[in-house]
């Protein structure tokens, strides 16, 4: 247990470092001594960036949130607030360690210097609180008109570190160096800038800078940060090799939230004891969702063929983060479907789908689809016009469809906000790949399915394909939560291969 441990606030404290550390060689470039650059286009205020953090096979293990709150008085000097949430998800925040922090720190708007941070560390049955006074000078006078070579003055925390990071000029083959202090502990590391390179992530291709990150003293984690080449230099994609497995943190969305319409210059703030003063209007979402499900929600679920009580591969379907997608905003979800034991090797199917859905409709304005079946490689997108009724494949094909058309992934989210009460049905039009068609989702009744060894009530759903000559081919069920969130407990269907079904995994009623 204790091992176990040890190795999950290892795994948290890499997982941040990603993100909120890592990219965070913030230095002295080699060639020079008496002048640090500096961009204050890092410290755009109203930037909030998303990513998505994935740990070996646990897709969606984490998501990252950064934000450039405000610019204003603080602690009687003026400053920049930067704020940063971490938090765990679906097994990882289960099973492995569960993480929900919030982290804040003023830095000068000069030279990117932090004099004051605060953290917000939440348990399981308490949240604690810890600050820290960073007693550096001012402005320029932070800046010593001679350094070492590889020197740089001051120590960064975590947060101001990243952003200092992003305002240096990264120069092709430059070495930048910096100390960082966390967990009362100090880091020394070496940004090594390697070269320039295409990166594509689900907010779209980047070209950016390649880096490598070398923690002096520490173990050699293979770091690669990958900003995007232009002045902000976000961090678009940060990669490390863990020896339990690969953490990769990418970037899932960016926004620019508009400051406060009031008028009027900036005002002295006091903030509350707290570390995490109450947000802003204009810090929050433009448009408040009210959905049965949140952001950062992931459920897992164990597949089985026919009788057998042994999984034989799982399905994981995740609301990923909201942001800026394809110029609009928009919720991303996902799902990943896998094949596990005896099977996966002989046949490994790793299949991926990812739904770009207007975070008020729920309808799907892009989905892609990314499979992996034995040799056999595909990917496909489809861009969705739900104004003109029209797709666009990623081979230029042009499908019409009717207005309000879902893919097989949104729909799934779709129907949880739908009136599933028994007896009810309820027709869609969904995107089967290549041409449009009609599903009916029809409630039948209510009943009382058990999840490892947990009865819960549940609404039984049959979904049919009317235009279709055997509109019940699949025998497609599906069991949902008999209450205001629609859970998917359960998914069955008939296939070539016999019946298989979909369990959602059900923490034991203890561990809830």
């Amino acid at each position: 247990m204790h091992a176990t441990l040890r190795f999950s606030q290892k795994l948290v404290q890499l997982t941040v470092l990603l993100v909120s550390l890592t990219c965070t060689i913030v230095a002295q470039q080699r060639s020079e001594a008496a002048q640090t650059p500096f961009n204050e286009s890092a410290y755009r205020v109203g930037e909030r960036l998303t990513y998505n953090v994935d740990f070996s096979h646990f897709i969606s293990a984490a998501h990252v949130e950064l934000f450039v709150a405000a610019r204003g008085r603080f602690f009687n000097r003026d400053g920049i607030q930067l704020r940063a949430h971490v938090e765990t998800s679906g097994v990882v925040n289960v099973a492995l360690f569960a993480i929900n922090n919030d982290y804040t720190t003023y830095v000068d708007p000069e030279s990117g210097l932090p004099f004051r941070s605060q953290q917000v560390v939440r348990g399981a049955d308490r949240a604690s609180e810890f600050s820290s006074d960073y007693n550096q000078p001012a402005g320029t006078d932070a800046i010593p008109s001679t350094l070492k070579t590889g020197e740089f003055p001051g120590t960064y925390d975590l947060i101001s570190a990243l952003y200092r990071a992003r305002a240096m000029p990264l120069v092709d083959g430059a070495s930048y160096f910096i100390t960082v202090r966390a967990e009362r502990e100090e880091f020394h590391a070496e940004l090594k800038v390697s070269g320039k390179q295409r990166i594509k992530t689900d907010v779209g291709s980047f070209n950016a800078i390649a880096t490598r990150v070398n923690v002096k003293g520490g173990h050699d984690y293979n770091i690669r940060v990958y900003f995007s080449d232009d002045e902000r230099h976000v961090p678009v994609l940060i990669i490390a090799k863990h020896p339990a497995g690969e953490i990769r943190a990418e970037l899932a969305g960016s926004e620019i939230v508009p400051p406060p319409t009031a008028p009027g210059p900036r005002t002295n703030v006091t903030p509350a004891a707290r570390p995490t003063p109450t947000p802003t209007p204009s810090e929050r979402p433009k448009t408040p969702l009210d959905l049965p499900f949140k952001v950062g929600e992931q459920l897992n679920y164990q597949v089985y063929l026919g009788a057998g009580v042994q999984p034989v591969g799982s399905l994981t379907l995740a609301v990923r983060a909201r942001g800026r997608y394809f110029n609009r905003d928009g919720l991303q979800i996902g799902a990943t479907a896998q094949n596990t034991g005896s099977s996966a090797r002989v046949f490994a199917v790793n299949d991926q789908v990812t739904s770009y859905v207007d975070p008020e409709t729920l309808l799907p304005f892009r989905t892609e689809l990314s499979l992996s079946e034995g040799k056999h490689r595909a990917a496909r997108s489809y861009d969705l016009d739900q104004n003109r009724g029209a797709v666009t494949t990623n081979t230029k094909q042009r499908i019409e469809i009717p207005v309000g058309t879902h893919d097989l992934l949104s729909v799934l989210y779709a129907l949880r906000t739908f009136d599933l009460s028994p007896q009810r049905k309820n027709a869609i039009s969904i995107l089967a790949v290549s041409k449009p068609r009609t599903l009916l989702i029809d409630s039948k009744r209510r009943e009382t399915i058990e999840l490892n060894g947990q009865k819960i009530s549940a609404i039984m759903l049959q979904l049919t394909v009317p235009d279709d000559p055997q509109s019940d081919r699949l025998q497609l069920r599906m069991w949902v939560g008999d209450d205001s969130r629609h859970l998917p407990l359960r998914i069955s269907a008939v296939t070539e291969l016999g019946p298989v079904r979909a369990d959602l995994i059900i923490l034991p009623a203890s561990s809830q």
